[in-house]
């Protein structure tokens, strides 16, 4: 498995020749509403070349789901399976494409492609649609919390059996955990690897700042192998 962190809560998982897209938030769109949130990294112009098999969007936040980026991915040609809960299933299928798969994604529901397969699980947050996400593949579990709080709601949604790399946000503002409910959240879990991020994009917090148990730090950009 390779994973790549993208920026803010972005994602891309390779596995067995399929490419896997999450949250991915390539533009600067956010800025346009809201100034002060404007992005603090470059866009890789690079990651438009790739053709994604599947995108899941945790819910429909402009950093999660972004026209901006998701028009480049989501064309007439495009073959792509989308994975998104309600509210933001109403607004990616926007984009069409008829070779597309727009799957509706709540909370509870799994998807199985090919070697893969993703569960929806709860999350905690101003969107009460969203979602996080725990894909399983190479006879491994990657947990994605996408945006939450500290619930319990959350923890009762989750399978049982180990986690091998959980990915949760850190940042402490929207309504997303500050490192210290995080480090809980993860010390909970009991993943084997954790992974902060949603951050850096738009504050000056860096990953190496974060406390986490078994804590792995992912280079922007750079591939990380598991």
């Amino acid at each position: 498995m390779k994973i790549t962190w993208i920026g803010q809560a972005g994602l891309l998982f390779e596995t067995a020749g399929k490419k896997i897209l999450v949250d991915p938030y390539l533009s600067d769109s956010v800025a346009k509403i809201e100034p002060a949130n404007a992005r603090r990294v470059p866009v890789n112009e690079d990651l438009f070349e790739i053709k994604p098999d599947v995108i899941v969007i945790t819910h429909k936040h402009l950093d999660h789901l972004d026209a901006e980026t998701l028009c480049r991915f989501l064309t007439a040609e495009s073959q792509t399976l989308v994975l998104v809960p309600d509210g933001g299933w109403q607004e990616v299928r926007k984009f069409g494409g008829r070779k597309n798969n727009y799957v509706l994604f709540n909370s509870g529901t799994t998807w199985t492609e090919d070697h893969a397969t993703f569960r929806a699980v709860s999350a905690e947050h101003s969107d009460a649609n969203a979602i996080g996400v725990i894909l399983s593949a190479e006879g491994k579990k990657f947990y994605v919390t996408g945006d939450t709080l500290y619930s319990e709601r959350v923890f009762e949604s989750l399978p049982e059996g180990p986690i091998d790399m959980l990915f949760l946000p850190v940042n402490g503002v929207g309504n997303n955990m500050n490192p210290r409910d995080a480090y809980r959240f993860a010390a909970r879990v009991g993943a084997k690897k954790n992974v902060p991020i949603h951050i850096g994009m738009f504050d000056e917090k860096r990953p190496e700042d974060i406390e986490l148990p078994n804590r792995e730090i992912l280079s922007l950009y750079e591939p990380f192998h598991l």
